[in-house]
């Protein structure tokens, strides 16, 4: 029964009972039972790692997307079999999906090792899941390609066109400030997200589709097909063809293909992008799987001579349907070819500079500008350092005022998210539109596991009388969809005894966009008193379970946030 070559499909990673020919034997004998002809079982296997689940919205229209990669593996000659992984929906946890990337990562790893396929399609699209299927693939490196959900359509409401999730946060800004009324925001709330799909601005889930495609991971033009539209389900059935091609090529590997050179890619489209400040997070995290660091001092440089030529929400007016009709990666990628590494190799065995070259010439202005005439002539985030942030800060300028880049005024401090929800709409909070409010302890070693709570409210006294925006400075993250002048990830965060912790009310901070600065204005010694009188900082321990695991492990936020001991 052995031939010693043959060693792929149900032949492959065979459970280990002591005979191999035993081994294939009875998993061939369990396979039958599922209705598969000796044919098939003969077959490559073709793996379609999924992420469905009814705690996930933007994932319910898998099924018919799973179909659609199945005709396409099965055109080409091998079997699909889909297998699901746990799935990350961005508002169904708590405390927050973050959290949990890392564990999905863990799943999709062992799951691709540990089962019998020779290539796997990654099938996700909500905000995590993405990150967390290329860093499980990244480490497992088995020949994979990525397929995400693709964005939702927009929604209306009184003539407007609405898309989840900055259309949210602004007609919530609008119900706390007065100007929404209670019925009018109930009927909001169900025209924002009316389809299958992630939301429809450059949030984080069509951020990381974007990098994905960037990367090289994904068939080019596929990151921006709306979830609806049939261009999703053919590019499904095209994905399962390429993941049979894929199959024996391990020079087409996930760590072959994202290499240095192509993170960096990656960065200029993210800056080009003008997108979600996660995705330092998440691409630090991947490259790291693959001990490829990212550096926070080169983002910058790379942010000086990288346009933001995407005229979308959150810092634009479109939305992502209108950037694939536009062009969508591909016609980004053209406008930075002068910028980028040609010579990186793509999951279809072409190079970038290949892609490129067959790109179509027509692009719609009005959303993708031209290199020499662009939305803003840097990039869309930039990194910040200081005394309170000795590791980095990370701001999303393209998102951001100008008018408070250049900023100092009193610290008003929320000591973590519990204190901020009791205050701050407190009529008698002491906090002017020239103040700077900070929230601690929401970092990746806090309770709160660095929630999306970068983006603080307004104060509601501020926020009646037309305060739309104000520096906010905070170890949390914020949401891709959102807007505003907000420094996150300050690295190391305050649960850890960072800097950040002994910021005090009525202290002075400034910020400096231009010299890319952020500082407490105390001395040093000021700075080391604090620190030496607060002491060590020592979480009460978790008892069990992932939550214990996670504490012990977790790194900061310019390590991508992953495990210690997963990375490369």
């Amino acid at each position: 029964m052995t031939d010693g070559k043959n060693n792929h499909g149900f032949r492959r990673g065979l459970t280990n009972y002591g005979d191999r020919d035993f081994s294939i034997y009875l998993r061939r004998s369990f396979a039958s039972s599922m209705g598969y002809s000796r044919e098939m079982l003969d077959k490559p296997i073709v793996g379609i790692c999924h992420s469905a689940s009814g705690f996930n919205n933007c994932h319910r229209h898998f099924p018919e997307m799973i179909d659609a990669v199945k005709r396409g593996v099965l055109a080409a000659g091998a079997l699909p079999v889909e297998f699901p992984t746990i799935s990350l929906g961005e508002v169904f946890l708590n405390p927050t999906s973050l959290k949990f990337r890392n564990l999905m990562s863990m799943d999709v790893e062992e799951m691709i090792r540990a089962q019998p396929m020779d290539s796997v399609v990654l099938l996700g699209g909500c905000d995590k899941t993405v990150p967390a299927q290329l860093m499980g693939a990244a480490s497992a490196d088995l020949p994979a390609v990525q397929l995400v959900a693709g964005p939702m359509s927009t929604g209306r409401h009184k003539g407007e066109r609405l898309g989840a999730c900055t259309d949210c946060r602004r007609f919530w800004a609008r119900y706390r400030a007065g100007g929404v009324d209670r019925e009018e925001i109930d009927v909001i709330e169900q025209r924002l997200a009316s389809t299958a799909g992630t939301c429809a601005v450059m949030g984080t889930a069509s951020t990381m589709a974007s990098l994905a495609e960037a990367l090289g991971m994904m068939p080019a033009n596929s990151a921006a097909i709306p979830a609806v539209d049939a261009d999703r389900l053919r590019i499904a059935e095209e994905t399962g063809r390429l993941a049979v091609s894929l199959i024996g090529k391990d020079h087409l590997r996930p760590s072959m293909i994202m290499t240095a050179k192509a993170f960096e890619n990656a960065l200029r489209v993210l800056l080009a992008l003008g997108g979600s400040t996660n995705a330092i997070i998440h691409l630090t995290a991947v490259a790291g799987r693959l001990g490829i660091p990212v550096d926070l001092h080169r983002l910058n440089e790379l942010s000086d001579t990288t346009p933001v030529l995407v005229d979308l929400k959150p810092t634009g007016t479109g939305y992502m349907e209108d950037f694939h009709a536009a062009g969508g990666i591909p016609a980004v990628l053209r406008e930075l070819q002068h910028l980028l590494h040609l010579d990186c190799v793509t999951v279809t065995g072409e190079t970038l500079g290949d892609r490129i070259a067959q790109t179509a010439d027509w692009v719609d202005r009005s959303i993708i500008k031209a290199f020499n005439e662009p939305v803003r002539e840097n990039g869309g985030l930039v990194a910040l350092f200081g005394n309170v942030a000795p590791r980095g800060a990370i701001l999303k300028r393209s998102a951001a005022d100008p008018a408070l880049f250049e900023k100092q005024g009193r610290a008003v401090v929320f000591e973590s998210l519990e204190d901020l929800a009791a205050r701050i709409d407190d009529p008698a909070l002491d906090v002017e539109p020239g103040d700077i409010m900070v929230l601690k302890n929401a970092g990746p070693n806090s309770p709160a596991a660095m929630p999306e709570a970068g983006y603080l409210p307004i104060p509601a006294k501020l926020a009646k009388a037309g305060v739309k925006d104000m520096v906010r400075i905070s170890d949390a993250r914020m949401s891709g969809t959102a807007y505003g002048t907000i420094v996150l990830h300050i690295t190391p965060d305050a649960a850890s005894g960072g800097p950040l912790s002994v910021v005090r009310n009525g202290d002075v901070l400034r910020i400096s966009v231009k010299k890319r600065e952020i500082e407490l204005l105390v001395s040093a010694e000021e700075l080391s008193r604090r620190l030496s009188q607060q002491g060590v900082v020592t979480p009460t321990p978790e008892a069990r379970g992932y939550a214990k695991l996670y504490q012990q492990e977790i790194l900061q936020a310019d390590e991508g946030c992953d495990f210690g001991f997963l990375r490369g």
